[in-house]
């Protein structure tokens, strides 16, 4: 496919799947019920950390936490007491489990009891000269673990520094930066543009871009997203990430490859 081709291609693939209709069977569904910015933060970030698997059982599992945050996860994460966090231990998706969750909302407490939004946890290590997001990525992961934490937490956030694709926080990022205009992103972050943001590369989505000769080989790391985010900049310099859609809607609903 040339490149004309597959712009115009991939194109209308984003503007089919960047659409209200995708966000009931997505996980940026869970955000999406809230209209307080640091609900909108909380939320995202836990549906955001707990989407691997199948999409429903993702949704249905945020719904659990959302629950035991009676609803309102950034009153919870304020003003929980003691007693609050024991039924929260019961929680459990895959390997992420109460001991975890205990941790994220140690964590989420701190933080906000000193800085009103989470999006300084990822713009304070960045600048609008950085290309991409990468400082932003490794300096939440430092600042995310300086308290006392259990090691087992450290699996459930990523960290380009390991080569990770960070493909969890890269869709994080996307949700809190990319314009709202079409009802699926919130544009609520307003210190990182979506120039610089990273596309979410899985198993899915490196499958596509692999088979449409946007990288070499389907591969889920770092040095892969950066490189597919590349191509994709040069599809669309101000906006790469919105391929996200096209490229998942290929994998995983088309399955395309």
């Amino acid at each position: 496919m040339k490149s004309q081709q597959l712009k115009e291609f991939l194109d209308a693939k984003a503007a089919y799947y960047d659409q209200p209709a995708f966000v009931p069977g997505d996980p940026v569904s869970i955000p999406h019920r809230y209209t307080k910015l640091q609900d909108i933060e909380i939320a995202g970030l836990f549906a955001a950390i707990l989407a691997w698997g199948n999409r429903t059982t993702i949704i249905n599992k945020c719904t659990e936490l959302m629950a035991l945050f009676d609803n309102a996860p950034y009153d919870f994460v304020r003003n929980h007491q003691a007693r609050d966090r024991m039924r929260l231990m019961g929680f459990k998706h895959r390997t992420f489990n109460g001991l975890d969750l205990l941790y994220f909302v140690e964590f989420l407490q701190h933080y906000y009891t000193t800085i009103t939004s989470l999006e300084f946890a990822f713009s304070g290590y960045m600048n609008s000269e950085d290309e991409d997001v990468r400082n932003a990525l490794t300096g939440f992961h430092k600042m995310f673990f300086s308290l006392e934490h259990p090691e087992r937490t450290r699996k459930h956030v990523s960290t380009p520094d390991r080569n990770s694709a960070c493909k969890r926080l890269n869709m994080y990022l996307r949700w809190m930066v990319r314009d709202n205009k079409n009802g699926v992103d919130f544009g609520l972050w307003k210190h990182i543009s979506p120039s610089q943001l990273i596309c979410p590369v899985d198993v899915h989505v490196s499958r596509v871009a692999a088979r449409l000769g946007l990288i070499p080989k389907a591969e889920a790391n770092w040095k892969t997203a950066v490189e597919l985010t590349e191509q994709l900049r040069l599809l669309d310099p101000k906006d790469p990430v919105k391929y996200d859609f096209a490229l998942f809607g290929l994998g995983v609903i088309e399955k395309y490859v």
